[in-house]
């Protein structure tokens, strides 16, 4: 896939989750005024998270694609890093509120308030939105992957987390309808329960942009690839000096090798070249590689001559 399918790609997906969240933000915010349900207006805060991370995948993305230029050498691919990482801060405050929000509503009960019964305009309006949620995850997580982007892929978990919500929505509006007053605790406690499946989605978003930005190391099994496609390469002895990281869904790969000192400049050139096409080749056309090459060490450290 070329960057400008991917990019397309990427649009389309984002723009289409984009509009089943506008319905959903509209559809989830009336069914809980109407149908006094506390669990629902959470959905619904939650859809419109959903609706602003879309519109940062939309913005980040654009900007991401852009080729290097004078002050971004690199090219822009942490860009989508970062959006994927607003996307997890996002998700982890929405989980936080949702959590807080329910304590609040468990308190009222413990200190011997009574919570308004919900309508079952609000557990149809969930159902709904388990049903939709789950349906344009499902789409999103397979662009995701076909595009290997980190953020469509973050954007498509933020959309199943919005179907965990409405789940313990459903279940806990349900319980509070069918099952009786006593009952109505299932509701602010359904919405702890999914908030904490959000704040783990959360965590696990942030982790690798941190990893990321922070600059660490690719995974050993990957250097140790790269290590193998270098060394195999006829004429040179050993690879040394990597150093490896992410730039959005790219990599970077700079390494020194070594080779017979009496190499004229056009075949240590030749050779060169020919592993950074091999790396490209294994790891994406747009991966940066860097390579110094170095005449080999004599027994007492000198280089040849």
């Amino acid at each position: 896939m070329n960057q400008d399918e991917r990019t397309r790609s990427i649009y389309k997906v984002t723009w289409t989750g984009s509009a089943v969240n506008f319905v959903l933000v509209f559809l989830k915010f009336l069914a809980g005024w109407m149908g006094q349900s506390a669990a629902m207006i959470a959905d619904a805060i939650h859809s419109l998270s959903d609706f602003v991370t879309d519109i940062v995948v939309l913005i980040f993305v654009h900007i991401s694609n852009k080729p290097q230029d004078k002050d971004h050498g690199y090219g822009h691919g942490k860009y989508e890093t970062l959006a994927t990482a607003i996307i997890g801060i996002i998700l982890l405050f929405v989980g936080l509120g949702i959590c807080w929000n329910g304590l609040l509503a468990i308190r009222t009960v413990w200190k011997g308030g009574a919570l308004p019964a919900p309508s079952s305009i609000a557990f149809w309006a969930a159902v709904i939105s388990i049903l939709s949620k789950e349906i344009i995850y499902q789409y999103t997580i397979y662009i995701g992957k076909k595009t290997e982007s980190k953020a469509v892929i973050a954007n498509a978990w933020h959309h199943r987390s919005d179907a965990f919500s409405s789940i313990g929505t459903a279940l806990g509006i349900g319980g509070a309808i069918w099952l009786g007053e006593q009952w109505r605790i299932l509701d602010p406690l359904a919405a702890i329960i999914v908030s904490l499946f959000i704040i783990k989605v959360a965590i696990e978003l942030l982790r690798p942009c941190i990893d990321e930005l922070t600059e660490k190391s690719l995974p050993d099994e990957i250097e140790q690839h790269i290590c193998n496609i270098a060394e195999e390469t006829p004429g040179v002895s050993a690879v040394h000096n990597m150093r490896t990281r992410r730039i959005g869904n790219r990599f970077a790969i700079e390494m020194h090798i070594r080779m017979d000192g009496h190499t004229s400049l056009f075949e240590a050139h030749k050779k060169a070249s020919l592993i950074e096409s091999q790396l490209r080749a294994a790891y994406g056309r747009d991966t940066h590689v860097g390579i110094h090459v170095e005449p080999m060490k004599q027994p007492d450290g000198t280089y040849e001559e």
